[in-house]
């Protein structure tokens, strides 16, 4: 039975390859004619730089309801230090807990975008 393995892997792969390729396909299809109120008719450079730069432009014009959000939040985070004078052991340690998540996640986003290397960048 192990000698006749290698014979049946390409076709098994060949199958598989075929399956996933009709799939994708039909689920491209799918996807286009779901949201083709979106697409641009004719697709051209212009049109493109056009909406890159509708784009750029309105993530601009956005900065100053963010920014204010951003010190809405500042605001309220001094308003919470300053009603709790005594900080308990349990938010302290939930704090550490999320600081060393972020660390975490921080770090294997790290690894996986260096080609998953610990140490340094493939050059």
């Amino acid at each position: 039975m192990a000698a006749k393995l290698p014979v049946f892997q390409p076709k098994a792969i060949s199958e598989a390859s075929k399956s996933a390729a009709k799939h994708a396909r039909e689920y491209y299809s799918k996807l286009l004619e779901q949201n083709k109120q979106y697409i641009q008719d004719p697709p051209t450079v212009e049109r493109c730089n056009e909406l890159s730069n509708q784009l750029f432009y309105t993530r601009l014009a956005s900065i100053p309801n963010r920014y204010g959000a951003f010190l809405k939040e500042l605001n309220d985070l001094k308003i919470y230090i300053k009603s709790k004078p005594r900080i308990t052991l349990d938010n302290a340690g939930v704090a550490a807990l999320f600081g060393v998540e972020c660390f975490a996640w921080f770090s294997g986003a790290e690894i996986i975008g260096r080609g998953f290397t610990v140490f340094g960048y493939h050059v």
